[in-house]
């Protein structure tokens, strides 16, 4: 076994090194400059849009309204990488981590965009009428047959990293937060679960869809809430950590109290690595949720889609960043999901720990069932629909495996496959990126168009 891990441990340093990390930003860069910038011009657009598709036409394909894509979309994305993820990411390359997560998520939305686009665009309709979608669609009906095994390669690492990174990893993050902060034992935590997802998952993508729709509204802004009051009360020293941020991104940072110190590289790996990890733009995942979404438009989805990078990164990692900087708690030693309750244990004694262990715990339950929407279309790509509920009861029956094993291998290997998932994608996204500039293109030359005539009549 200790092989085994030294031989995993060896490629995750090759897959998440320094090269991947670059394709990840550079990819990000290239669409960015390519679509004229547009995602970030068009976030207000965004939001219009994605309210507006909160009720989706009824002539329109799909299995969910543009609104519920998203939220399944931030179900899975917004999960332990949004309280573990950034205080790793500020333990480990100190403050700037934070710049770097910004930056990430800014290029992100363009990847993020794209992705989107082209899911929608190559997704493909079953003898039933259900939508199948994501990289491993694009790559075959966008690039042709010859790249078949770069889309099988794409859905093999999916459905491995969905039970690791998707599923036992969550479950063992609830159940070790409810038994720090209540004594509830691990066991118990995983019965619940047990139930809890069954009941969801069993009911497919169209359920899935229907309960992120109302929990990832809900438990988004109320973490936000609840950050924004730990802000309030370190209000004061919210302009020093700024600052803190931009000088540490670019100077690196000092050893100080019971923080190592980190040098300018490292908070640029770490940012990025972790912003990556959270908001999960370039590893295609996503798009599997925004395939099934009820649109004629490609351009519209993707606008939609973009916004999951920025709620996920600019909005929710912001605050737990902020609140770890500005109570000065990142000095102390302390590391992941740990630091980030004792960030908001300090402004709010008493309730903070609670606070963060039952967001924690709810964004882990969401993440087990937006991965498992994921998971499954990648099965059903490479064994056909009679694999889909097979794999949605075994999906369930590993949940509570999860909460009572340890998962460090586990964690290990998925990292290593969440990796090789983005392979595939980045080179798809790459070679499919005229088809993503000429229908963007041609969405607002018509829009425009269409704007000038109505403004002449």
């Amino acid at each position: 076994m200790e092989i085994l891990n030294n031989i995993v441990s060896t490629i995750n340093g090759v897959v998440w090194g320094p090269y991947m990390l670059a394709l990840l930003l550079g990819t990000g860069i290239f669409l960015t400059l390519g679509l004229n910038v547009m995602p970030i011009r068009k976030i207000p657009t965004g939001f219009r849009l994605l309210w507006g598709g909160r009720r989706s036409d009824r002539s329109d394909a799909g299995e969910l309204s543009p609104f519920n894509a998203l939220m399944t979309s931030l179900s899975a994305t917004v999960g332990t990488g949004n309280i573990a993820g950034v205080a790793t990411a500020v333990v480990l390359g100190g403050p700037g981590a934070l710049f770097w997560m910004w930056i990430t998520a800014l290029v992100g939305m363009a990847t993020k965009y794209s992705e989107a686009v082209l899911a929608v665009k190559y997704r493909e309709v079953d003898e039933e009428g259900n939508h199948s979608g994501g990289p491993m669609y694009y790559i075959r009906n966008g690039l042709g047959e010859k790249w078949t095994w770069l889309a099988g390669a794409f859905a093999f690492f999916g459905a491995f990293a969905a039970f690791g990174i998707g599923n036992t990893v969550q479950s063992n993050s609830v159940a070790d937060g409810l038994n720090s902060a209540f004594g509830i034992p691990n066991w118990i935590s995983g019965l619940v679960l047990f139930v809890l997802v069954g009941a969801v998952v069993l009911g497919g993508v169209k359920r899935v869809g229907e309960v992120a729709g109302k929990l990832v509204p809900l438990m988004g802004i109320g973490y936000f809430l609840c950050g924004l009051v730990v802000l309030f009360v370190n209000a004061a020293e919210i302009p020093a950590a700024f600052a803190l941020i931009v000088d540490s991104a670019f100077n690196g940072h000092a050893a100080t109290g019971g923080f190592a110190g980190a040098a300018m590289v490292a908070a640029i790996r770490f940012g990025v690595a972790r912003g990556v990890f959270s908001n999960e733009a370039g590893l295609g995942s996503a798009a599997i949720a925004h395939a099934h979404a009820k649109t004629k438009d490609p351009v519209k989805q993707g606008m939609v889609a973009m916004l999951g990078t920025f709620i996920d990164t600019i909005i929710v990692c912001t605050v737990t960043g902020l609140a770890i900087v500005s109570t000065g708690v990142w000095q102390t030693g302390v590391k992941g999901a740990p630091l980030t309750a004792a960030a908001f244990e300090a402004s709010l004694p008493g309730v903070g720990e609670y606070m963060v262990a039952i967001s924690l715990a709810i964004f882990a339950f969401t993440t087990i069932l937006g991965w498992s929407v994921y998971g499954e279309r990648c099965v059903e790509f490479l064994f056909g629909k009679g694999a889909i509920k097979p794999f949605r009861f075994v999906w369930v029956l590993v949940v509570p495996v999860g909460t009572v094993v340890g998962l460090d291998f586990v964690w290990l290997l998925a990292d290593t496959f969440n990796a090789l998932m983005a392979l595939p994608n980045l080179i798809a996204l790459l070679l499919l990126s005229p088809v993503v500039f000429k229908l963007t293109r041609e969405y607002f030359n018509k829009k425009e168009n269409n704007d000038s005539a109505a403004n002449e009549a």
